[in-house]
């Protein structure tokens, strides 16, 4: 598979501006995931995601199957919820409605602190309708990097 070999820290200068609004994600997305530990261990993730409306926003579901680095599978689900925040900004919430993180198309990157550990993203928007989002996380009890590749999904 083909490696994202920018930063987090390189966003600004890699990703055109791209006024991103809630209504570009409405809707289904092929997602495909590689997540790879400081070790070196590769987990493969292969699903959906699904962007539907609700009241405040849209609710990110995504539904799919891991397979870890002994070649077993498992299923795996998370949703989200984002809001059309302040300035362009696209707010997002965790399931239980914490807040976790914003962006905006031009400034397309953001940084979250979960006790000692710390999450970088930078999304990428340069081909749009083909998007994708990369964190950096470390700390004392994680250490990896999540390359997340969204596309629209046809049935």
């Amino acid at each position: 598979m083909q490696q994202e070999t920018a930063t987090v820290n390189d966003a600004k200068a890699s990703t055109p501006a791209f006024i991103a609004s809630l209504e570009h994600f409405a809707g289904k997305w092929r997602l495909n995931r590689e997540i790879t530990s400081g070790s070196g261990d590769a987990f493969v993730f292969a699903g959906r995601a699904n962007f539907t409306w609700q009241q405040s926003g849209l609710e990110y579901n995504e539904s799919g199957e891991v397979t870890l680095p002994n070649n077993k599978t498992m299923q795996s689900e998370r949703t989200y919820f984002w809001r059309q925040g302040p300035a362009n900004q696209l707010e997002v919430y965790f399931d239980d409605q914490r807040y976790f993180h914003s962006f905006s198309g031009t400034t397309p990157y953001a940084e979250h602190l979960c006790g000692d550990d710390h999450y970088k993203v930078r999304y990428t928007f340069g081909r749009w309708p083909f998007w994708t989002s990369v964190w950096q996380v470390s700390g004392p009890r994680k250490d990896y990097t999540m390359v997340s590749r969204y596309q629209p999904f046809s049935d």
